[in-house]
């Protein structure tokens, strides 16, 4: 593929105009110029706009500032380029989705200012509204005990494994990540060789680069230490009453616990931020928590407050018309999340008509029957080196697992085995690597290790053939270059050709994850049936940061992803979805249905949310 085909452009290339009026109150203002400047990116057309007797480039913020474009105030959108007509059509009505948004802000905005009694702001980090004695959270106790102590390395050994399997179990959470993270932590020389003072050196990493990963270091210590004999335990003063914690920080460990406690309807914390840890896991659980802005303190004393963690404000001391809205929102959210389950057998469609598939990410016969309750319009990725975490499984194991599956479904995507790099299997070995995600992973594991790989594929070709009116599409992962799946594809077909296996209903695709596709994408075209794309992998390897890394972290949203994911879309004529974590972030949905995306795949307890979020859109 030529990416650089724009540079060869018709000496007469097409010119498209259109007029858009200006509809929020708040003008053609910053945040909706940057948005609009960085959708018009996305095209190879010269994208200019027109006002007060100016003509600015539109993918330039300062230049399109300004303009100072006011309500009501029109201006001209011209396109010159091959692709005029479509960027015309597409940025007219991201412009207008932009101008209705930026209404709804101000809707909530003025709704949030309406408490009666003084509030304390803070940063919301998971949504809701709380009401409850605003309690400290603190250790109730430490018990020392000998009995089943083990030794350093023993309890390293035992954390490890916990870690790993609290990482298999919650695959499809977001909560997964951490448990990756903080068992790659464990091979630090800190808990390795310098565990003894490890409260100096955890200390001396305040101010520093590693300061946001604090909580992480205090959690596996605390692990370590229950298996050495040292048990922290929690409890609230009032274990019946409704409480809103208050706290410097959590560890991860930390919410979990409060978590299982009936009592805790919301959380404050004083420090941290809305990516770390323990922030994901309040989301996770969904309780409605937020980062103080200002300092706030237990007063000790036995009445209820409000926390209104989807505007970000904190009332200590309501009045009854306060309580009285608290519990109107409370209401709202509640009914808004009952509609949404409720319909979540329901088509989805946008508000122009267009049509979402919602599929669910799943990893064995549990999770598949959980998002068929949930109203998965089918399966986007069905992770197969989950069904068989212990052992390894049988041919016929294999086939009735995947059968099993297929039956509750018309459309399954069931990717092959995808060990390597973060991911192992006990029954497997695979030879240490300085860098696994750059090593032996994915496809190029199956490749080398056929035996494996060529019964997984007779026992989908076993499982297709005892469905009827199924489509089943194979997808090859961590496929970097056409030789890799073309290699892959013609040995499930020889094995079914061996085996009389009809090959009608059967597809074939790539898990997009590896940035060397898009410079193949018109190779690629000619080959595969569809692609899904695994935001996960592709943003570790675009921006080349580990996704487990302690320390370092990509944004999941980042322009530089979605102008790939872009790029992708307007390449390719094949189908294509998403699997990766981005398709379950409400932040993306929007952005992701507006490229082009009509197949979205999540986690299933996200299905009827993400439903109701796009026929919003």
């Amino acid at each position: 593929m030529n990416i650089f085909k724009k540079l060869f452009s018709s000496s007469n290339p097409p010119i498209q105009t259109t007029t858009l009026t200006v509809t929020s109150s708040n003008g053609f203002h910053l945040r909706p110029i940057a948005e609009f400047a960085n959708e018009a990116k996305r095209f190879d057309s010269e994208i200019t706009i027109l006002a007060k007797d100016q003509e600015v480039t539109a993918t330039q913020v300062p230049k399109i500032l300004t303009l100072a474009l006011e309500q009501e105030e029109c201006f001209t959108l011209k396109a010159i380029g091959k692709d005029a007509e479509e960027a015309i059509k597409h940025l007219s009505s991201f412009f207008a989705q932009l101008m209705q948004e930026d209404i709804a802000v101000e809707v909530l905005e003025h709704e949030s200012d309406s408490y009666e009694a003084d509030t304390i702001t803070g940063t919301p980090i998971s949504k809701g509204i709380a009401v409850g004695v605003l309690t400290d959270f603190l250790a109730c106790h430490t018990t020392h005990h000998q009995e089943d102590a083990l030794s350093l390395q023993q309890a390293r050994e035992q954390t490890a494994r916990d870690l790993e399997m609290l990482y298999t179990q919650n695959q499809q959470k977001a909560e997964a990540k951490i448990f990756l993270a903080q068992k790659a932590l464990l091979e630090s020389e800190l808990f390795q060789h310098n565990f003894a003072n490890i409260d100096t050196e955890i200390k001396q990493l305040e101010g520093t680069m590693f300061h946001s990963r604090i909580a992480d270091y205090r959690d596996l210590k605390k692990r370590i230490e229950s298996y050495m004999g040292i048990t922290i335990t929690y409890q609230l003063p009032h274990e019946d009453v409704d409480t809103i914690i208050i706290a410097d920080e959590l560890l991860p460990s930390e919410v979990d616990e409060l978590s299982k406690m009936p009592a805790v309807k919301g959380v404050i914390l004083r420090q941290g931020s809305t990516t770390s840890h323990a922030s994901i896991l309040l989301r996770s659980f969904k309780i409605p928590s937020m980062i103080a802005h200002e300092k706030i303190t237990s007063s000790g004393e036995y009445y209820h407050s409000i926390l209104d963690a989807s505007s970000g404000q904190f009332i200590d001391a309501p009045t009854d018309a306060d309580y009285e809205k608290a519990e109107a929102k409370t209401e709202v959210y509640q009914l808004q999340e009952a509609k949404s389950h409720q319909r979540r057998f329901d088509p989805t469609q946008t508000t122009q008509g267009l049509t979402i598939k919602v599929l669910a990410n799943i990893t064995d016969t549990t999770s598949a029957r959980e998002a068929k309750e949930q109203g998965a319009d089918g399966v986007g990725l069905l992770r197969t080196e989950f069904l068989f975490t212990d052992t390894q499984p049988t041919l016929e194991e294999q086939t009735e697992a995947y059968t099993e599956i297929f039956t509750l479904f018309e459309a399954i995507t069931i990717r092959t085995l995808d060990i390597g790099g973060d991911k192992s299997l006990p029954y497997i070995e695979i030879a240490k690597e300085d860098n696994p995600f750059l090593g032996v992973r994915g496809i190029r594991f199956s490749l080398q290790e056929q035996t494996l790989f060529r019964e997984q594929l007779l026992a989908v070709g076993l499982a297709a053939a005892k469905v009827a009116n199924r489509q089943i599409k194979i997808m090859f992962p961590m496929v970097a270059t056409p030789e890799e799946f073309t290699q892959a594809k013609t040995l499930a077909l020889d094995i079914y050709q061996a085996h009389n296996i009809d090959t009608t209903p059967i597809q074939f695709g790539i898990m997009l994850e590896v940035p060397s596709v898009l410079f193949a994408l018109d190779t690629f075209d000619q080959l595969v049936d569809f692609y899904s794309i695994g935001t996960n992998d592709l943003t570790q390897y675009l921006f080349a940061i580990e996704r487990t890394h302690p320390t370092l972290t990509a944004n999941p949203t980042s322009p530089i992803l979605m102008n790939a994911l872009a790029y992708v879309r307007r390449h390719t004529h094949k189908p294509v979805s998403i699997c990766g974590e981005l398709a379950g972030l409400e932040e993306a949905t929007e952005q992701l249905v507006t490229m082009g995306y009509d197949t979205l795949s999540v986690s299933a307890k996200l299905i009827p949310s993400l439903k109701a979020k796009i026929r919003n859109i």
